[in-house]
């Protein structure tokens, strides 16, 4: 049994990749490029950064036979989730893009149940509806009849991804290294997107470079990271619900370095949510 200090640090820790993870949203706003060429530089670009960390710190990058499926398999549902979040942000705003994609969590709560056999808390449903409430304070003026509901649509299409490549990653990851995990599944996301290049305009690479190498240094390789190996300390459910905070943190990104300033139903649904981790973090330590 954890002792008091160490779930702190745990707690401290997951938050720490949620602010990283957090500026994908600004960054994938700022970024003037087609999404798919976005993806593979930022897939690229951190399998090398991975790759020679992994080397560094001398951890094995071996896979034993019945694993390199289901880590092709998170490889591809972690690609899918990236280029659908980022059409979601390209046709919405920071807001819209990330909180869209915090359906996740709700979807989490239902799935591992069906998938991993564990058993169904009915406070997740409840803290489920407690974040979609705060959702649906965020979305200002939504409008079925603009890109935002697109938007809406492909970022829950997103979340789905998302919590299926976190849910098969739950039965690997207490056996392997989490940074060796990322490795593998950008270099699959490199190597699928890799044609890309080829078929797409990606001239302004060389002008963007500052923003592609932030994106597969903090938000990926680091961020990433930190949050796989959260799942050793909790379920995927309680990760995904405490990991619920990454919006309020890109909505204060985008504010500060995109000037989306939001409004006071944006801040409310920022309480929403950011009461559900609260509720979280302090039933997960009882």
């Amino acid at each position: 049994m954890e002792n008091k200090n160490t779930h702190l640090a745990h707690l401290f820790q997951i938050n720490l990749a949620m602010v990283f993870i957090s500026t994908s949203g600004a960054l994938g706003r700022y970024i003037q490029l087609s999404v798919p060429v976005t993806i593979a530089s930022r897939a690229i670009l951190a399998f090398v950064l991975l790759f020679l960390y992994c080397k560094w710190k001398k951890i094995s990058l071996k896979v034993a036979r019945k694993d390199i499926w289901p880590i092709v398999a998170t490889g591809i549902c972690m690609g899918l989730h990236w280029i659908t979040y980022f059409y979601a942000l390209k046709w919405s705003n920071v807001a819209i893009g990330m909180l869209s994609l915090f359906t996740y969590p709700v979807l989490t709560s239902f799935l591992e149940p069906i998938l991993l056999k564990t058993k169904f808390q009915r406070i997740h449903l409840l803290l489920g509806i407690l974040v979609l409430s705060g959702i649906y304070f965020l979305v200002p003026n939504f409008d079925m009849d603009n890109s935002y509901a697109l938007a809406v649509g492909i970022g829950i299409l997103s979340a789905l991804f998302y919590a299926l490549r976190n849910l098969i990653l739950k039965t690997k990851v207490t056996n392997y290294n989490g940074s060796m995990l990322m490795c593998y599944q950008v270099g699959i996301i490199g190597i699928v997107l890799f044609p890309s290049f080829f078929v797409l305009d990606g001239t302004a690479i060389g002008s963007q470079w500052e923003a592609l190498l932030a994106l597969a240094l903090f938000t990926t390789a680091i961020g990433h990271t930190i949050f796989l190996n959260s799942f050793k300390h909790f379920s995927v459910t309680t990760a995904s619900i405490i990991s619920s905070v990454q919006p309020v943190y890109g909505i204060i990104i985008g504010a500060l370095f995109l000037s989306e300033i939001p409004s006071l139903l944006t801040i409310l649904g920022g309480v929403l949510i950011l009461s559900s981790v609260v509720i979280e973090s302090i039933r997960s330590y009882r």
